[in-house]
């Protein structure tokens, strides 16, 4: 026969195990996001103008301070650190840290040059450093620019798989450091990558007819970024509204200028 155990022992160790029980790790801190049909201002160029009033800025990552991103978060602005993840650029201050292995052709764009994305092991730990700095600054969200090398002429045989598996990557690296990632264009890839990404930035869909590919962003209740360059406003805005994008148009240099839906 087993002998019950008095009731002091049991409160002992009921006390003894609450002790030694590791602390609840607390629930992960889900990152800022913006809000489908949220207006936003996309400048890359110039000195950043805080007087357009809206509730979200995309702006350069290497050329903005920590002090702008304040500046627009006391304004009641979330910011947006627009770094390129797709391709050297010749004028940013990293510029060396890339091995000559990873360089391709030219993309079109002075001093740049597409990335071999299948080489991970040096480009991961490259872009990690880049998202700190946006991280470090203060950046609510990054936007890395030319995600669909696969689809251009790299000089690299670049396959989908391996796209896929960089702008994973790419989100991974955002997510790990509290700020949520926005899927730039790659249209095709949308339906494998939308969970993945929180929010779309699109250049054009009006103009090649393209829009309805990234419904699963706001399908979703995810945003998406919308800009056209060479569309007339009341050529793509009704269908833009429809869809719930947060739209507007610009001029190819993404200074200040910006026309809204």
């Amino acid at each position: 026969m087993t002998r019950a155990r008095p009731l002091w022992l049991l409160c002992l160790l009921a006390l003894l195990a609450a002790c030694s029980a590791p602390d609840p790790e607390p629930p992960p801190v889900r990152p800022w996001r913006p809000a489908v049909g949220t207006a936003w201002q996309w400048q890359l160029d110039g000195h950043v103008d805080g007087r357009v009033d809206v509730p979200v800025y995309d702006i350069d990552g290497f050329e903005n301070d920590a002090r702008t991103v304040r500046r627009l978060h006391r304004d009641g602005r979330k910011v947006i650190c627009y770094i390129n993840a797709g391709a050297w650029e010749s004028f940013r201050p990293d510029r060396r840290d890339f091995p000559a292995s990873v360089l391709g052709r030219g993309n079109g764009w002075g001093g740049e040059r597409w990335l071999d994305i299948r080489r991970l092991d040096v480009l991961r730990p490259l872009m990690a450093k880049r998202f700190d700095m946006c991280r470090e600054k203060g950046f609510d969200a990054v936007e890395p620019d030319l995600m669909d090398g696969y689809l251009n002429d790299t000089g690299f045989p670049l396959t989908a798989a391996d796209q896929l598996a960089y702008n994973r990557m790419l989100a991974r690296l955002a997510h790990a450091r509290g700020m949520s990632v926005g899927l730039k264009n790659d249209l095709p890839q949308i339906p494998s990558l939308v969970r993945d990404f929180d929010f779309a930035v699109n250049e054009e869909c009006a103009q090649y007819g393209e829009c309805t590919a990234l419904a699963p962003f706001v399908n979703a209740g995810k945003a998406v970024l919308h800009v056209e360059y060479a569309v007339a406003v009341g050529d793509f805005c009704a269908r833009a509204r429809k869809l719930g994008f947060s739209s507007m148009r610009k001029k190819l240099d993404l200074g200040v200028w910006r026309q809204p839906c």
